[in-house]
C-alpha cells in the first residue's frame, strides 16, 4: 500500500507541483455551480448584494442595532456588517463542505495518480472567488456611499493569510472524518451556524458584558472578523502581533490537519 508524506514540506509541494490542476478544477466548480442558470456567475454578485440589504434591514430598522464609534447611520452599519459577513461566508462556505469532499468526489479515490490532497485547496480557491467577488461589492458601495477606500484595505491580504491556513486545517481534517462518519456534515452545518450568531458579526465584541467577552475571543473568528474590519472600514492598522500568533498557530493546525488526512486516506477506499 502507498505511503503518503505527512511532512510540512510535502504539505507545500503538493499545493506547488498540482497548481495547474487545482486552477483547472476551481474553474470547473466556479462555472459548474452556476451551469443551466439564467444568470449564471452573475449570481455570484447578486447574492451578497441581497443578503446584505436583507442584514441591513433586520439589524439596523428593525433591531435598531449600531456599531460604537461610528456616525451611527444604516449605511455605515451594512458596510461594517458586510465586512464581517464576507470572512464568515469564506470561512463557512469551505467548512460546509469539506466533509463530503471526499464522498461527492469517490470516483478519484481509486485512481492512484489523482491526488486527493488538493480538493480543500478546490473548495478553498472556489470560495476564494466569491470573497473576491464580495468584497468588490462592497468597495464600490463605499466608493458610493463614503468616497476613496482608506489604504489600510490593501492589508487585507494579511488578514487572510493565517484564516486559509486555519480553514485548509480544519478542511482536511473534516473530509477526512467526513469518510469515516457519515453525520460530521450534519454536526458541522449546525455549528457553523451557531458560530455566525457568536462571532461578532452583526454586533461588536464589546457590546458583549464584560464576563462573556473572554470567551467571543475564544472564537478563532473572532480576530480576524474584527482586523477586517479595521482595515477596510475604520482604517485602522491590523494589530501584527495578534496576527503573527494566529498565523504560527494556523499554521500548525494545517499542517495537522493534513498529517491526519495523509494518514487516514489509506482507507479511503475501502469505505467507499
Amino acid at each position: 500500500m502507498q505511503d503518503f508524506s505527512t511532512s510540512p514540506r510535502a504539505m507545500v509541494t503538493s499545493f506547488w507541483k498540482n497548481r495547474s490542476l487545482i486552477n483547472a478544477l476551481v474553474k470547473r466548480e466556479v462555472v459548474g455551480r452556476y451551469r443551466g442558470s439564467f444568470l449564471g456567475v452573475f449570481w455570484s454578485f447578486f447574492n451578497p448584494l441581497l443578503m446584505l440589504a436583507v442584514y441591513t434591514f433586520v439589524f439596523s430598522v428593525v433591531f435598531q442595532a449600531r456599531w460604537s464609534g461610528g456616525a451611527g447611520s444604516k449605511t455605515e452599519f451594512a458596510l461594517v456588517l458586510f465586512a464581517g459577513m464576507m470572512m464568515f461566508s469564506f470561512f463557512s462556505e469551505c467548512i460546509n463542505r469539506a466533509p463530503s469532499l471526499i464522498l461527492t468526489n469517490a470516483n478519484y479515490v481509486k485512481k492512484v495518480v489523482f491526488p486527493l490532497d488538493i480538493l480543500p485547496w478546490v473548495s478553498l480557491g472556489a470560495a476564494a472567488f466569491h470573497f473576491i467577488i464580495s468584497l468588490f461589492v462592497w468597495l464600490i458601495a463605499y466608493v458610493v456611499l463614503f468616497g476613496i477606500p482608506h489604504l489600510t484595505v490593501f492589508l487585507l491580504p494579511f488578514i487572510l493569510l493565517p484564516l486559509m491556513l486555519l480553514v485548509m486545517g480544519i478542511s482536511w481534517a473534516l473530509a477526512s472524518l467526513g469518510v469515516y462518519l457519515r453525520d460530521v456534515s450534519q454536526f458541522i452545518g449546525i455549528a457553523t451556524t451557531m458560530l455566525m450568531f457568536l462571532s461578532p458579526i452583526f454586533y461588536p465584541a464589546e457590546a458583549l458584558p464584560e464576563a462573556y467577552r473572554t470567551f467571543i475571543y475564544l472564537n478563532p473568528l473572532t480576530v480576524v472578523i474584527e482586523q477586517a474590519r479595521d482595515v477596510l472600514f475604520w482604517g485602522v492598522m491590523p494589530n501584527f502581533y495578534i496576527l503573527g500568533a494566529y498565523t504560527l498557530v494556523s499554521t500548525i493546525l494545517a499542517w495537522l490537519g493534513f498529517a491526519w488526512f495523509q494518514k487516514t486516506r489509506k482507507g479511503f477506499a475501502d469505505v467507499l
